[in-house]
């Protein structure tokens, strides 16, 4: 099966543009780019969210040391070429188990066929399991694994840093007073399974729990909405999970400002509403 390229499949998740009918029929019976495809929303919904974060403090720096030995690490490893098996012809290679037993990456160290009769040993062979080999080969699985494993040492060192230098800080109030709250129902042409409900709290934040959204090449974005003029204003994105913790601004009137609503967007770099309104719900209290 020819396989959609991957930098094709990153357009897609972010919905730069829209999926052809041929690609729309690959997509529908290989799991595996649709896996790719959900990855790299997942990616984009996790980068949207974080956009509030600039004032925290810079990771340590051992942190970037080690996420840049991590990626060094897998520039050098050896390419998909490089590890494809070979035998050559007049030599053994003795068996899968002697060859891939308790080794780095499944390369054989341990005796083959060849030194048990006392010739020369063949080449360095490497186990290729073809379920664990993509179309794009190890290369790109092993910079995504790096990427991944870098994004979480870097939150790490942030979030470390952090504590160490705000260490008396109070812990949070196990509950919180919930001043207005809203059940969010699926809107307009949303499957009736979508649901939610929006809490209002006491210290100016907005938390959102929601269910079933129906998925999107976007992101989700959440705003207030005046019934009466229609003016609204967006409070923040929602992120992979399903719930959310979003600051109002301050003062903000929710007598007026009372319908919450949660849309489809898409990353175009417009600020405005797309007219997609998945949830929408009044605020009472």
């Amino acid at each position: 099966m020819q396989h959609l390229d991957h930098d094709r499949l990153v357009f897609l998740a972010l919905g730069e543009s829209e999926a052809d009918n041929a690609e729309s029929t690959h997509l529908g019976a290989c799991a595996l780019c649709r896996a790719e495809v959900a990855t790299f929303q997942q990616v984009a919904g996790l980068g949207t969210e974080t956009q509030g974060l600039a004032d925290l403090p810079d990771p340590p720096e051992h942190v970037w040391q080690g996420i840049a030995a991590q990626v060094r690490a897998a520039e050098a490893q050896p390419s998909r070429a490089e590890t494809r098996r070979q035998q050559v012809p007049g030599q053994g290679v003795g068996t899968l188990a002697e060859q891939t037993n308790d080794t780095p990456f499944g390369r054989a160290t341990g005796t083959t066929g060849e030194q048990s009769t006392g010739t020369t040993a063949g080449p360095t062979v490497t186990r290729l399991d073809s379920a664990r080999r993509s179309r794009r080969g190890s290369g790109w699985s092993r910079w995504a694994a790096t990427a991944v494993t870098a994004a979480a040492a870097a939150a790490v060192g942030v979030l470390g840093t952090v504590s160490v230098l705000r260490p008396d800080d109070p812990a949070p109030a196990p509950t919180q007073v919930v001043v207005a709250s809203a059940p969010l129902a699926a809107y307009g042409s949303t499957p009736p399974a979508a649901k939610g409900d929006a809490r209002v709290l006491r210290d100016g934040q907005l938390h959102l729990h929601v269910a079933n959204l129906p998925r999107v090449p976007g992101y989700y974005e959440v705003w207030l909405i005046n019934p009466t003029t229609m003016e609204m204003f967006s409070v923040g994105t929602l992120g992979g999970g399903s719930d959310a913790l979003l600051p109002l601004p301050p003062n903000v009137d929710l007598t007026s400002y009372s319908v919450v609503d949660v849309s489809a967007e898409q990353y175009d770099n417009n600020t405005r509403h797309s007219g997609d309104s998945l949830l929408r719900g009044t605020l009472t209290g």
